[in-house]
């Protein structure tokens, strides 16, 4: 795991090779984190660009694996972050269709700049299995291409600067460079008020972007945009059509093992160092640490956090079933402590605001690993692939239910319900329905679910489940949200049905924009390299093509997994109530966190900014804290922002 960065001027003339130096290592220093083992640059002054890397050494500790690397033909240049898993196989059918190499080493980036060479840059993409965000620069036609892996493991900003364009894993990385601006775009703060985070290809500053997942961006023109070369939105509108899946329980059982054995043992056998694994104790982590240890003839080392909160403990389960697989385990309780300490680093960790509050517990998840380990494996994407979330089956249901009455009427008796105040409805529901801890008050929740019954949409109502504020406008001052994947921009739907659709609208959105991000930024900034079988891309291509009833079955979440899973764990270590990484945020800002959030809430502080609604802010904390109201999930993404603006402009100072 690496980290990318550089740039390349567009306009003409002025191009100093000594300042490009200084300049592309500042940029690569910025995200030093990512890769604290070497350094590097590689610099054209007669063509404009500069490439930078910092590098953790995984594959090949040598420096054979140094980067920037340049192709053994003397053509391609290559700045990567990422592993490419199935970089012996690819060596292999080099050798058999061109001849013996000379290799350096046996590094997976020599082996990427080898194909290059041979089949040509998206040619060698096409048949790469692994995550990555690449940077190459072609001397031959002078042309900086920058790519990205097809499910967005790896992440890679990039945007136009006045006469330079810039690109790199981090924002930092970019921000280091003088010609970045510091212009914050409001609309995607909107963004970030609904979803805890800025995704969909921007960025909280102006001009920059992401590179979305499975896109390439080939910079023949200024003006130039990504396009795609693998689109899971398509896939999964086409139910993952050419590919053929079993339609025999036990046949796709047989199927979808063999192909999780074989992405589990490339990940753990592409790697030069210790590797363990997250174990949370739910279905996902559960099968993976499952299979590393049938396929590991030492016991793995598994890591877990633990909750003082009793609702939002996982650690027991987790002990359990690392008990019966027999890995050496450890764990680690979240203390008071933990939070003061971790909070204050956020805002630079994940280098633009960032606002899931999982990402404490991932951080420090990461970082007890870290002092073990250099590589991580986890569960991540089996939810979005395999009908793991709750709000899917739910989701399906209401729509079904709500079928039944007419629009206008849901509309009216949904406006009905929230205009009683919600301490009303508190006073009137508390008897009947104890407030679970932690959780919004039974008034607060009465008006979430008379909002979702006046969705007119399967997708309508999937944007509400998965947004934190419902009209996020109301915060951001002199804002506009801007077009989105889940309302105005909505992908091909096909025939999928109403689970399929919300499954495919978060595995091009909240997967990428949030679990991934949130994973790569945490596990980074203490050197670690995390890896997800389940995002293998023959695995998602396989669960894509798989029908809802082999996914969602008799309620039961994920069967199809399950029934792997349980060829190597008892269910009764796995049956229970799904948790998710779910924090008591709510909590802590009425606790070890208030009076950090009240200095981030100031009405001076917000009032000078001149972004929030102070008048808004202000009534959802004063609501929080009287606990008439859980206003924990859409406070965190303003204490964030709050947290993350105060850093940055310092440094754009």
């Amino acid at each position: 795991m690496c980290g990318v960065a550089g740039f390349y001027q567009i306009a003409p003339g002025g191009f100093d090779r000594a300042e490009a130096a200084v300049r592309v290592s500042r940029m690569a220093q910025a995200i030093h984190h990512r890769g604290p083992d070497s350094g590097g640059d590689w610099i054209d002054a007669e063509a404009g660009v500069a490439l930078g890397h910092r590098r953790l050494a995984i594959v090949d500790l040598s420096q054979a694996g140094h980067q920037p690397m340049i192709s053994a033909a003397d053509r391609f240049v290559i700045s990567y972050n990422g592993e490419i898993y199935n970089h012996l196989d690819l060596r292999a059918r080099l050798e058999a269709e061109a001849g013996p190499q000379r290799w350096r080493g046996h590094s997976d980036t020599e082996t990427l700049v080898a194909g290059f060479d041979h089949w040509g840059i998206e040619k060698t993409i096409a048949q790469a299995v692994g995550m990555f965000a690449i940077a190459v620069w072609d001397k031959k036609r002078r042309v900086l291409s920058l790519w990205r892996d097809r499910l967005g493991e790896k992440p890679m900003y990039y945007g136009r600067q006045g006469g330079v364009f810039l690109f790199g894993s981090e924002l930092a990385a970019l921000r280091a460079h003088p010609d970045c601006g510091f212009d914050i775009d409001r609309g995607a703060l909107v963004q970030m008020l609904r979803h805890g985070h800025v995704g969909e290809g921007l960025s909280i500053l102006r001009g920059i972007h992401k590179l979305p997942p499975g896109h390439m961006l080939e910079l023949t023109t200024p003006e130039a945009t990504p396009r795609p070369y693998w689109q899971a939105a398509a896939l999964a509108a086409d139910r993952g059509r050419p590919r053929r899946v079993p339609q025999d329980p036990q046949a796709a059982t047989d199927a979808l093992e063999a192909l999780l054995l074989r992405a589990t043992n490339r990940q753990m056998m592409s790697s030069d160092v210790p590797l363990g694994a997250f174990l949370s104790g739910g279905v996902d982590s559960s099968l993976v640490v499952a299979l590393m240890q049938h396929l590991s003839s030492n016991p793995v080392h598994s890591f877990s956090i633990g909750f003082q909160e009793t609702r939002y403990d996982e650690a027991g389960f987790a002990r359990a079933v690392a008990a019966h697989l027999g890995t050496r385990h450890t764990e680690h309780y979240v203390s008071d402590r933990d939070l003061l300490d971790v909070v204050p680093q956020l805002a630079t960790m994940f280098s633009e605001p960032f606002a899931d509050s999982s990402q404490i517990p991932t951080f420090l998840v990461s970082k007890l690993a870290r002092a073990h380990v250099t590589v991580a494996l986890s569960g991540d994407g089996g939810d979005e692939l395999f009908c793991g979330y709750d709000r899917y089956g739910q989701g399906a249901r209401m729509m079904q239910q709500l079928g039944r009455v007419p629009q206008g009427l849901r509309g009216m008796g949904g406006a009905a319900l929230r205009a009683v105040p919600a301490p009303i409805w508190n006073g009137l529901l508390n008897p009947l329905r104890p407030q679970p801890e932690g959780k919004e008050p039974n008034g607060q929740r009465l008006h979430r679910l008379a909002d979702y019954a006046a969705s007119p949409s399967d997708e309508a109502l999937h944007r509400k489940l998965v947004s934190r504020w419902r009209w996020p406008e109301q915060g951001v001052l002199n804002a506009t949200e801007p077009p989105s994947l889940l309302a105005e921009d909505l992908p091909p739907r096909g025939d999928l049905s109403t689970a399929e659709r919300m499954m495919q609208l978060d595995l091009i959105t909240y997967l990428p924009d949030d679990i991934l991000a949130k994973v790569d930024r945490a596990a980074m900034a203490v050197s670690l390299e995390t890896r997800a079988p389940l995002l293998d891309h023959t695995v998602a291509e396989f669960a894509l093509a798989l029908p809802l009833d082999m996914k969602l079955r008799d309620g039961q979440s994920k069967w199809l997994l399950r029934q792997v899973l349980y060829r190597h764990v008892p269910p009764a270590l796995i049956e229970r109530p799904k948790m998710g990484f779910e924090v008591p945020i709510g909590l802590w800002l009425r606790g070890a966190l208030r009076d950090w959030a009240a200095a981030l809430l100031e009405p001076a502080r917000l009032n000078r900014d001149g972004i929030f609604n102070t008048p808004q802010i202000r009534r959802m904390w004063s609501q929080h804290l009287k606990g008439s109201h859980n206003w924990g999930l859409q406070l965190w993404p303003v204490l964030m922002f709050q947290s993350w603006y105060e850093a940055a402009r310092k440094d754009a100072a």
